[in-house]
């Protein structure tokens, strides 16, 4: 198996699925999209939601997943930051099926259009919610078919469930370390 990254030339599906990468990468139309990570504030606010995912999982009936490769063409495999299963959905190394929710959080070097354009993929391909959290701006977003809304409510939610994140109280666990 190989232990490095092709960037200077496109690749098979084969061999990206065949590879270890050091950070997970994207994969899309054979070339390897590195991901932005490993700042502080992504990782720590990464880890506040998979928490309170987890804590919550009986209840909401999910199952949290950080950084798991979903694929959502036959050429494209994307890794979210956090994504949320239902209870029951199908078992996969690799998710077909689309998730409930993914959440990408923004790092100083992601672009707005490109997360406008992974949003549009994710809702493409069949996931109900999209939520895009922006620690450095202090705000988030939802995805939609217009693009990203943002949430000026202060509450992340999906409609006729219990699950309810409260940005307001995500940043201040964040302030607090």
């Amino acid at each position: 198996m190989a232990t490095q990254p092709v960037f200077d030339k496109p690749i098979s599906v084969e061999e990206y699925l065949s590879t270890v990468y050091e950070h997970d990468c994207e994969y899309v139309d054979g070339v390897i999209e590195e991901r932005d990570l490993g700042e502080f504030e992504h990782a720590f606010l990464q880890a506040i939601l998979i928490g309170i995912f987890l804590k919550n999982r009986e209840e909401w009936r999910i199952l949290p997943l950080p950084e798991q490769r979903v694929q959502t063409q036959r050429d494209h495999f994307r890794v979210p930051d956090v994504t949320i299963l239902r209870v029951g959905a199908p078992r996969e190394q690799i998710i077909t099926h689309p998730p409930l929710l993914v959440i990408e959080i923004q790092s100083p070097e992601d672009t707005l259009r490109r997360t406008v354009a992974k949003a549009a993929e994710y809702l493409a391909f069949g996931i109900e919610h999209v939520w895009v959290i922006d620690p450095a701006a202090r705000v988030a977003y939802r995805g939609t078919a217009d693009g990203l809304e943002l949430v000026r409510t202060g509450e992340l939610t999906i409609p006729e469930s219990p699950i309810r994140i409260v940005l307001a109280d995500l940043l201040a666990e964040l302030d607090r370390v």
